[in-house]
């Protein structure tokens, strides 16, 4: 069943026309990735569709009994709620059900007589259809599912009491989204929902999504995501949409091959009008009625011929190559012990590190935990409150600020690079920035109107014409349309220096990095491969062991130590596991007890006795009691 439609969109700002022939049909359940190049209308075609802008033309057709939920990619959520209590505006409902329950639970506890029978019986009925309804609902569940939810986007019980206001605005952005998620709308449209999200929360997010049981229409540069979660691909390019029955690896090989078949034959076809062509001036050349007329026929055949559309044209990606002018010793960057804290808050401690020319590492670890505090101890730039650390002979640094602090808004592009390498002639400089996609007039724009991509590609033009052979880079790839990040990747692989980046992109990290450092609070976990390794080896730490104690260099004694805190782990982790699944076993049976108690109020033997009666609810009020310490046990393992 369509739910959602589009037929002849169009929509454009002043003579710029972002979209020009936009058309579409989703159904019911499906899951789709909606991608294209920066500037190409993707945002702008969700405003569309939620009527927050309006088309020049064009239809768009959605079933009306499906809720609609949309996620921007920038959101001030303004409330003066704390966290907890926004969440609970999802449920008014149930807690307004809740609160008439128990006004009623007070009035049956009123002496039974007589002459109030009518009263009891009534309040007995009204009773029991709030407590079906408030069940069927999942009034006895709402509570953990908010808690799931906060939880697995990312923030902890003792963020739940935090005022919104106060928050900053990635913060905020997924503050909205979990109250997306709980309100379940049958038609969810996410604008980039991984920005701002860790790697445990984009996983967590993944498999919400996955299992989600609505129809999803999601915008994202995030390949591995939308490998995990989408059946189908829409590519907006030049104004219009290709649709894909496939995820988006999938897309990648059939776009190559639809690519290849529409060339040829356009090309084919081309060629066949050339000559047709030249047939026609020839027969006029002879100027005879009869040629003349030859001519005519071959004109109206060719006007009445189906023509092939050339195949869509990729916009031009940078061209993005680092080099080093200098080549580093082999020992890059040696660290050993270092910790750091801001006031009561310990970031991480008992940090060590040794990085050797050439490597490419990844530092991944949960959002708050310190990666780029990190990163600007290793640049000279915070100093840690322990330990030491030492950069190797002829390092040369590079620093990628994914917050763009060091771009100077008052700038024209031009000037800003130019104040940062003068030794540089025009014509360099000129060069440098077109190969970036800034070319003409574009260079004297001023840096505070750039886009986030925009201002994304000036850093790695600079960081680019530094030379530098160690690059620390922040979250590069946000941002970056798919095709810029592309462009990025091989010139990382093409790179001759040492790399150590700070990413969530884990489709770049798959394809880049070579070894995993993980932050956590107690210091730094090595992994010794990229990112599907390091999942791997997370879900089965007893694999691809012997590889890496090869290369550790540990003694006998370290190994088998290490061993054994692995399986204390495990055992731990097996106790818990299985912990969990016998209180959701417990969750679950006292939930069909509640329900059985509810239907059984509804009989008239229970209903007109009113011991029985009194006695149903009483066990359903010890039941419900239990059940909430059942949730809080639970949620304390989750």
């Amino acid at each position: 069943m369509i739910v959602l439609s589009g037929k002849g969109i169009a929509k454009s700002y002043g003579i710029h026309e972002v979209l020009k022939d936009v058309t579409f049909n989703i159904n019911e359940g499906d899951k789709v990735g909606l991608i294209g190049a920066n500037g190409e209308g993707k945002s702008t075609l969700f405003k569309i569709l939620i009527k927050e802008l309006s088309a020049d033309s064009g239809e768009i057709y959605q079933d009306k009994g499906y809720s609609t939920g949309y996620l921007s990619q920038r959101l001030d959520l303004e409330s003066e709620n704390v966290i907890y209590d926004e969440m609970l505006e999802v449920f008014n409902d149930l807690i307004a059900l809740e609160n008439k329950i128990q006004a009623l639970e007070e009035k049956m506890s009123m002496p039974y007589t007589e002459e109030n029978k009518a009263f009891h019986e009534k309040v007995l009925k009204d009773y029991t259809i709030s407590q079906e309804l408030y069940s069927h609902r999942g009034g006895y569940t709402f509570r953990g599912e908010i808690s799931r939810v906060l939880k697995g986007l990312g923030f902890q019980e003792k963020d739940y009491n935090s005022y919104i206001k106060n928050l900053s605005g990635g913060q905020k952005t997924r503050v909205a989204l979990c109250k997306l998620l709980l309100k379940k709308p049958e038609l969810l449209l996410l604008d980039e929902p991984t920005n701002h999200l860790d790697l445990n929360a984009i996983e967590w997010l993944e498999e919400y999504l996955r299992n989600y049981k609505g129809t999803v229409l999601l915008i994202s540069h995030d390949r591995y995501f939308l490998d995990s979660i989408t059946n189908r691909t829409f590519e907006l390019i030049n104004g219009h949409i290709n649709c894909y029955n496939v995820n988006y690896s999938k897309y990648i090989e059939l776009k190559k091959q639809n690519y290849e078949v529409q060339l040829k034959a356009y090309n084919l076809q081309q060629s066949e009008i050339r000559r047709q062509e030249q047939i026609i001036e020839r027969f006029r050349s002879f100027n005879r009625e009869k040629s003349i007329k030859a001519a005519e026929s071959r004109e109206k055949a060719l006007e009445k011929m189906e023509k092939i559309s050339a195949p869509d044209a990729e916009a031009k990606a940078s061209r993005i190559q680092f080099h080093s002018e200098i080549k580093s010793g082999n020992d890059v960057l040696w660290a050993e012990n270092l910790k750091k804290s801001y006031g009561d808050k310990l970031l991480f401690e008992n940090v060590s590190m040794d990085i050797k020319k050439g490597n490419k590492i990844a530092l991944i670890g949960e959002n708050g935990r310190g990666k780029t505090t990190l990163f600007k101890i290793i640049l000279g730039k915070v100093k840690a409150d322990e330990g030491a650390l030492t950069l190797g002979r002829n390092v040369i640094t590079g620093y990628y600020d994914q917050e763009q602090s060091d771009l100077d808004e008052d700038k024209e592009i031009i000037n800003e690079v130019w104040d940062a390498f003068p030794k540089l002639t025009t014509t360099e400089i000129r060069n440098a920035l077109a190969s970036f996609l800034f070319t003409g007039d574009s260079v004297f724009k001023k840096i505070e109107l750039l886009s986030g991509g925009e201002k994304c590609r000036i850093n790695l033009l600079k960081l680019m014409l530094s030379k530098s052979n160690f690059l620390l880079l922040d979250e590069p790839t946000n941002h970056l349309d798919i095709m810029s990040r592309e462009a990025l990747e091989d010139a990382i692989l093409n790179y001759d220096g040492t790399l150590l980046i700070i990413s969530h992109d884990r489709y770049f990290l798959n394809k880049v990095v070579d070894k995993i450092f993980e932050l956590e609070q107690e210091g730094i976990k090595t992994y010794l491969g990229n990112y599907n390794y390091y999942v791997d080896k997370k879900k089965n730490p007893n694999r691809y062991e012997g590889v890496e104690e090869d290369k550790s260099g540990k003694t006998k004694t370290q190994i088998q130590e290490e061993k054994r805190k692995k399986r204390e782990a495990e055992r731990e982790a097996k106790a818990i596991a299985e912990k969990i699944k016998k209180l959701e076993a417990d969750i679950s049976h006292t939930e069909s007890e509640i329900s059985k108690l509810n239907a059984m109020l509804c009989l008239e033997e229970v209903y007109s006795d009113p011991q029985k009666a009194q006695e149903t609810q009483q066990t359903i009020s010890h039941l419900q009691n239990i059940l909430e310490k059942l949730y809080s046990e639970w949620e304390e393992y989750i």
